[in-house]
């Protein structure tokens, strides 16, 4: 019996690809190469990253799909309405990068609020001294408050991590989130999250209803040198807003690792502001969290044999 043709459009890790092979008929190949398009009419499956669009055009293509894998959390590369009404099953992979984002988000706050200098050489007394003086932090982490847009699994362990920190720690979510997985943060209202976070990083996922969620209105009830973490993803965050608010307020600081389009042109409206900080989408760039991303294949494998996958995309008519 033949095996089942299945599309990688972008890099797996070694491991998850080489069990894939054992049990497919594997073509890595990208939309636009000679292989992809010899291929993609009788392929079975595709596994998919975060820069291969799937919506009618190319499910038009790809006729015998009978499952796409996205390696990786979010979908707005998807159009699901169209991948439900053709039948074809997405599933992904929910949490597999939440501890890599997680720490990068601190990562990233300890680049903005602890200056500091690696030495290449031997300095005297005074020079020494300077350096020091230098390179006093004005605040330090808790002595300031975390605000957590979205409690979902990588915006829990922000607040578990802004906790250990003792940090004060407050959140708003759509959901009631028990006191046993919050870590002590706080609920509270969009409203107050904005006015008292000093450092406010958001976490809603891409549904479009949060599209633009971050916009003119929202800044403008932020504190003047808040910290603004964008680690979810582009479409969340008004660009152009942002570019406003920090124009206006020389203090505050934001920190982009993702962005509108991707990767953004030479007019996107954050460039070029010395208190934005634009990163090339990174937050889960661990070999941990791509290859539990990359295992979304075993969901990929389940359905092709008939089965019942793990991890299913929510199914959006």
């Amino acid at each position: 019996m033949s095996l089942p043709l299945v599309i990688v459009t972008e890099s797996l890790s070694p491991g998850p690809l080489s069990w894939l092979r054992e049990r497919a008929d594997v073509i890595e190949a990208s939309p636009g190469d000679d292989a992809f398009e010899e291929h993609v009419a009788r392929a079975d499956a595709m596994v998919v990253r975060t820069y291969t669009i799937i919506d009618d055009a190319m499910l038009d293509r790809a006729p015998n799909l009978r499952v796409i894998g996205r390696a990786g959390v979010a979908l707005d590369n998807f159009d699901l309405p169209a991948c439900a009404r053709r039948g074809v099953p997405v599933v992904h992979a929910p949490g597999a990068n939440a501890s890599a984002v997680a720490e990068y988000v601190f990562a990233v706050l300890f680049d903005a609020i602890r200056p500091r200098v690696f030495l290449d050489k031997a300095l005297d007394l005074p020079a020494w001294n300077a350096a020091r003086a230098d390179l006093i932090a004005p605040r330090q982490l808790e002595d300031m408050t975390l605000g957590v847009f979205g409690m979902g699994r990588i915006g829990r362990r922000v607040a578990r991590i802004g906790a250990a920190f003792n940090m004060r720690v407050i959140y708003n979510d759509l959901e009631i989130i028990p006191e046993s997985e919050r870590w002590g943060a706080e609920p509270v209202t969009v409203e107050t999250l904005l006015d008292e976070s000093d450092v406010l990083t958001i976490h809603t996922d891409d549904r479009p209803a949060n599209r633009n969620l971050m916009d003119a209105d929202k800044f403008a009830r932020c504190r003047d040198d808040v910290i603004f973490l964008s680690c979810a993803r582009g479409l969340i965050v008004d660009a152009r807003a942002l570019a406003g608010f920090l124009k206006a307020n020389p203090g505050a600081m934001g920190i982009c690792d993702v962005h509108e389009p991707e990767p953004f042109p030479a007019d996107y409206p954050l460039l070029g502001l010395p208190n934005a900080h634009l990163l090339p989408h990174i937050a889960a760039a661990t070999e941990r969290a791509k290859t539990n991303m990359s295992w979304v294949v075993r969901d990929v494998v389940r359905v092709l044999n008939g089965e019942t996958p793990e991890h299913p995309a929510p199914v959006v008519s």
